[in-house]
């Protein structure tokens, strides 16, 4: 797997999918400042870690959750090596259990595929279909990265901004406490 060395503070010149051009227009629009790095398709947590070293911060983990009868929709934004545990996450938000969501929502809502939604991808449901949540775990980073419509590039902004970019799409998040389950509770 390649992973371009560079880190690039601008927006690629090179062909691009619309909805990744139309993230970097808003980012712009905002004048929010980012890193980029270029990569092939990032599926796998290795290759993650590596793009992560190149990036010089961690990637967010992002899971896009439904209930059971597909009418409610959420994105996930957690640290990217704490283990998820649907349980917890459906108590604190007071629905039923959680599941993952199939590529069609993500397509419909997000307007892009597994593997490779982000917090960025909110600029798309513009009916605010889905609701953000973020574990306040993630809030301790200084950094926020997330893929910009596609995986094979990644995204590094700070924290306030990539908040400042959800507000513009017209979302809030509702932030939740996820213990690790890795953790022994005393």
């Amino acid at each position: 797997m390649h992973i371009d060395q560079t880190r690039y503070t601008a927006r690629p010149t090179n062909e691009r999918i619309p909805q990744e051009l139309a993230i970097y227009d808003r980012l712009e629009e905002l004048a929010i400042p980012y890193v980029r790095v270029d990569h092939d398709h990032a599926d796998t947590i290795e290759f993650c870690h590596q793009v992560e070293q190149v990036l010089g911060a961690e990637i967010c983990k992002n899971l896009f959750l439904c209930n059971k009868q597909q009418t409610d929709f959420y994105l996930l934004m957690m640290p990217g090596d704490k283990p998820f545990k649907t349980k917890f996450l459906s108590a604190q938000l007071g629905c039923t259990r959680l599941s993952f969501a199939d590529g069609g929502h993500m397509r419909d809502y997000l307007q892009t595929v597994p593997g490779s939604v982000s917090a960025l991808e909110l600029l798309f449901d513009t009916d605010r279909r889905v609701k953000l949540v973020i574990d306040r775990d993630l809030m301790a980073d200084e950094f926020i990265s997330g893929h910009p419509g596609i995986s094979t590039s990644t995204l590094r902004l700070r924290r306030e901004d990539m908040l400042k970019f959800v507000e513009s799409t017209g979302h809030s998040p509702t932030y939740v406490d996820l213990p690790d389950p890795r953790v022994e509770e005393t």
